[in-house]
């Protein structure tokens, strides 16, 4: 680290903590060739994973948007906003663990079916009806049969 104040290079760390939530180290700094003090501070780099939508339009992963998108679909059902977020929170991180770049809207999709199916039946026959975007009243038949069995 360089010495804002001489420019050596020479110096020791004093005090290291944790800061912005354990986002980010702050570290108290000491010259060793003119002896003021000055703080640093390390982040982790996080790279923006983009959505590659159907068309091949690509954009930077929303949260927001996600959760809009489930709580639309379980608006008006018997469905904690706590379990949305929650619901939000194992889409993010899956994503976030199994992609490193690039995730297709198609698998968030299916992530967010996945688990609605296990929440509720009608919040996902909502959101499958928008993410498949069903054409005719035979495809919504066919996806609420899958419940009938």
């Amino acid at each position: 680290m360089k010495c804002p104040y001489c420019g050596s290079r020479k110096d020791k760390v004093i005090d290291s903590r944790s800061s912005n939530v354990g986002r980010s180290v702050r570290r108290r700094r000491e010259c060793l060739k003119c002896e003021r003090r000055f703080t640093t501070y390390e982040y982790i780099e996080e790279i923006p994973l983009m959505v590659v939508k159907k068309g091949g339009r690509r954009e930077p992963f929303d949260r927001k948007k996600l959760l809009a998108g489930i709580m639309k679909a379980c608006e008006k059902r018997p469905i904690a906003i706590e379990k949305q977020e929650e619901l939000c929170d194992k889409v993010e991180k899956h994503i976030q663990r199994g992609f490193e770049k690039e995730v297709e809207s198609k698998e968030i999709g299916e992530l967010v079916m996945k688990h609605l199916y296990n929440i509720d039946e009608i919040a996902y026959v909502r959101f499958a009806s928008v993410y498949r975007q069903f054409r005719d009243v035979s495809q919504f038949m066919k996806e609420l049969k899958k419940f009938l069995k």
